[in-house]
């Protein structure tokens, strides 16, 4: 919800798409830039700690935006330097949420548990556009925001509540010589490599379609915040089906060339979004990229976090973060960029083009991982 009322918020203010990917550029930049410390970090001291803390300095930052835009204090100014400070807690909160999440069940259990987990965080990709799109043309953005920062305190009350037990252990070396350590790992294991770099061109292709989607629905549907939030909602369910799906499979045999089909499906849509001229057409299209896209994504996390030793598993996890994460604000960028100078719709055909280049490389250049097809 606040992700699309702020998206909103800025077009209302700047009318600039460029200006779009300038604040998706600084919510997620810090992540590019801090996660690989924070896998360390995550490594070292108690997971569940670290999240309530995160989790804490998110809810204040939702609680400023919230006053600002209700006081109509608001600027580009005060969005960029708040969507900055959300970027760090990203940056600490991602690697720790991913390793606990293996903490949590046992490893046979873990591909079905990383869907669900995706699942959940897919539904509120549905429902909360749509409801946000409502929000903001009945009451205005800031009642979003304050909206999302009341939500934390269901989300800290559960944290609270966990009892885990303590399962960092002693680590030799400095935090430089750790970090290398999860590097070489992700490096020399070429399944896991082939994977990282697969995700870090969906995640630059994913985040050119998100961030230009204010343009579509007002310059080229000729429509209002509701149906911006239809069609990020319609991504959503979209992505919401793709991890249910991931979470009835019962083998994890394939799993490696999945993320290879689901990368052409999902260059494939982008391709057929940037082509429709109504709205109501593109949204089935928009749910056969988020299926896609939210298919790539859990199998590539599912096939690292199986191959990965937890001693590493906080360093990988944070360089998995860093790129899938942190490489949607380069892409935002490049994409409010592209988006001013070529128009949205070159940009996303540009971008679903790469998307099946990199889908092609994949399924040609990396061999089948036997140990998971004979499960």
């Amino acid at each position: 919800m606040q992700t699309v009322a702020q998206a909103w918020l800025v077009y209302r203010l700047t009318e600039s798409s460029f200006m779009l990917g300038v604040v998706a550029f600084c919510n997620l930049a810090p992540v590019l830039l801090f996660s690989l410390f924070g896998g360390v970090i995550a490594d070292r001291i108690p997971r569940q700690q670290l999240l309530i803390g995160a989790q804490t300095a998110a809810m204040v930052q939702a609680l400023v935006l919230a006053v600002l835009t209700l006081l109509q204090w608001i600027t580009p100014g005060y969005i960029i330097m708040l969507a900055l400070f959300l970027g760090v807690v990203h940056a600490f909160e991602m690697p720790a949420r991913h390793a606990l999440l293996a903490q949590l069940v046992p490893r046979e259990n873990l591909p079905n548990a990383i869907a669900l987990n995706s699942s959940a965080f897919n539904s509120a990709r549905f429902i909360g556009p749509a409801v946000a799109g409502w929000l903001v043309t009945l009451y205005g953005e800031g009642v979003v925001f304050l909206i999302n920062a009341c939500s934390f305190l269901a989300v800290l009350a559960g944290l609270v509540a966990m009892r885990l037990p303590v399962t960092t252990e002693e680590h030799s070396g400095s935090a430089h010589e750790r970090l290398l350590e999860g590097l070489r790992f992700a490096w020399n294991q070429l399944h896991v490599r082939a994977g990282l770099i697969i995700i870090s061109v969906t995640s630059l292709v994913s985040a050119s379609m998100t961030v230009l989607m204010p343009v579509f629905a007002r310059e080229i549907y000729h429509a209002d915040a509701r149906v911006l939030g239809y069609l990020l909602s319609a991504i959503g369910i979209g992505a919401l089906m793709g991890a249910l799906r991931l979470a009835l499979r019962t083998t994890t045999a394939g799993i490696d060339r999945l993320i290879g089909l689901a990368s052409v499906i999902s260059g494939a849509s982008m391709i057929g979004f940037s082509l429709v001229d109504t709205y109501w057409l593109a949204i089935p299209v928009l749910v056969l990229a988020g299926f896609s896209h939210t298919t790539t994504a859990a199998s590539v996390n599912t096939l690292i976090q199986l191959l990965v030793p937890d001693r590493l598993r906080g360093r990988v996890m944070a360089l998995f973060s860093m790129i899938f994460i942190g490489l949607m604000p380069v892409g935002s960028l490049l994409a409010g960029a592209f988006g001013e100078s070529l128009g949205v719709r070159a940009t996303i055909t540009g971008a679903g083009l790469l998307c099946l280049a990199a889908a092609a490389a994949f399924l040609v250049l990396v061999p089948r991982l036997e140990v998971f097809d004979q499960q």
